[in-house]
This record gives C-alpha cells, structure tokens and sequence, in this order.
C-alpha cells in the first residue's frame, strides 16, 4: 500500500529542527523572596543567580526569557541582578523578555524591569512600587516574662529600632528618611526603564499599590498580558524552542545536618534555628501581603 504523502513544509520544518535554524530561547525562573538565602527561607540574590544567568546568555539564542514571582525583599539584591541582567544583555546583543506569574511586586517588579518587554497573565498582581520595612516588638512580653535584657554599647545610635525597647519618634523619623531614599530610588528607575510608557498620575502610581495586569498595562508597567509559549511563538514561530536554565544550586537541610563523626550519619544543629524560623515568617508574611 503506498504511503501517504508528507504535509506540505514537513522536510522544510526537519531540516530546520537538524540544521539548528529554529530560534531557541532559553527561560531562567526568578522565583522566591529577594534576599541572601537561607536554609528555611532559599532567597534570590546574584551571587546565587549569576551563574545561571551567564549560562543563560552564552546560549546561542533569539532572546532570553525570564520568568518571574516574587512579592520582593532586599532592594539592593534586585538592583544588583537587574543590572546584571542588563549588562549580559548588552554585551551579548539580547532581548529580555519577563513573564510575570503569581506576583511581581515591590522587589520583584523592580527584576522586571530588566525586561525590554514585560508580559504578565491576566491575574498576575503587578506593582507595589514603595518601601516596606517590618519587624516585631517584645517589650509586653519580656515583662510578662520577667526577662531583662542586658545591651551596652558605644555609639549613640548603635542600638536604634532595638525590638526589646519602646519605639522612638526620633528612630522613627530616621527610617522614614532612609525608605524615601531607597523610594526615590526606586521611583527612578521605573521611570528610566519604562520612560514614555508610563501613563497615569504618578501620585497612585507610585504609593505602593499593586494591581492585576489589566490595570498595570493601563499604567504603562508591562507590555501585554500574555503567557510564556504564547508569546515566543508570536515573536519566533511555533518551532520555537523553549529551553530552561537551571540553578545548580540547591543544599537543602544540609546546613543544619553536622556530622558527628565518619560513619555516625549526621545529627540536626539547632544553633540559629530560631533565627531561621522568624526569617522564614516574614518571607511568609510577604506572601501573604498579595493574598497567596
């Protein structure tokens, strides 16, 4: 019985897949809060990130893509990995595609903003350009528990914000200054990168909301509301080959695991435990603040 005939473009499309002429864009996903890692709370920052991104932009592609969700943390680790991101960029002569998932808030819009263009998904909560410092105070509770906490130093202002002591005006007013300097910032470099596409009152745009991508794209924060393949295949075709960049990072619990000697197996350290779990509460909380 004879053979059917092939689909037109069918021997055109395996020599291209052969030849190495369909366009490859490699994804790195930037997922997490913004910050040095730990083992409870893993954390965005360079020098976790930028191996994968070097690998990331050797590769020989049309773009790179990255895939962002992070609801923020240390401005100056998103500083440092945007402008990292925009010097690989420049130096290997690539577009930057950003496909804002969950949320790109704060932090994580400030990574978006190394895209040349930003796309998000119509739920996706964009924005929250300000300036967010939280803590706990424990001064009820170490009366109730009858502790006296014990500080001396040397410098007047060596112990400002102390959690174990009352709030003052003037320690108040000295991390008021320093967030709208990191604001003004920020409000700086939305505006450099985003320039004529911005619309809209600056007052609102600026004040730490936050929106779905329908209302951020009426802002000029993003591009287009669009996924991931759909959007590589409208900028490169429907061969286009989507190559993820892992992170070969990754050590788990093992900083906690100290071995107690060849053969023994490993026994949990609980020295800086605590720490670990407030660290990962506040990470929590930042989550929480966009209702995931």
């Amino acid at each position: 019985m004879a053979s059917s005939p092939a689909k037109p473009g069918f021997f055109s499309s395996l020599i291209r897949r052969f030849s190495g002429r369909r366009a490859v864009v490699p994804v790195v996903r930037l997922s997490g809060i913004i910050a040095v890692g730990s083992t409870l709370r893993p954390g965005l920052s360079l020098t976790g990130l930028n191996d994968t991104l070097e690998r990331a932009f050797k590769m020989r592609s049309k773009a790179v893509a990255l895939v962002i969700n992070s609801p923020g943390g240390s401005p100056v680790q998103s500083a440092l990995i945007h402008d990292r991101i925009r010097q690989l960029a420049e130096a290997h002569e690539k577009p930057v595609l950003v496909f804002c998932e969950d949320v790109a808030a704060s932090g994580g819009y400030w990574l978006a903003l190394a895209g040349d263009e930003i796309f998000a998904d119509k739920n996706s909560i964009v924005g929250s350009i300000g300036v967010l410092a939280a803590g706990f105070g424990f001064v009820s509770a170490m009366k109730k528990l009858g502790i006296e906490r014990r500080v001396h130093t040397a410098g007047e202002e060596k112990l400002i914000l102390d959690p174990f002591q009352p709030q003052k005006r003037a320690d108040i007013a000295r991390l008021k200054a320093l967030q709208a300097g990191i604001h003004d910032s920020f409000k700086s470099h939305v505006r450099s990168r985003r320039g004529v596409r911005l619309k809209g009152d600056e007052k609102e745009l600026f004040s730490g909301a936050f929106w779905t991508a329908d209302a951020a794209l009426g802002f000029g924060l993003i591009d287009g509301v669009g996924h991931l393949h759909e959007v590589l295949e409208q900028k490169f075709g429907p061969e286009v080959v989507v190559r993820p960049v892992k992170s070969s990072g990754g050590w788990g619990l093992r900083r906690f695991l100290a071995p107690r000697g060849e053969g023994a197996g490993f026994s949990l350290r609980l020295d800086g435990l605590a720490d670990e779990l407030i660290a990962a509460a506040e990470a929590r909380a930042l989550w929480q603040r966009f209702g995931l």
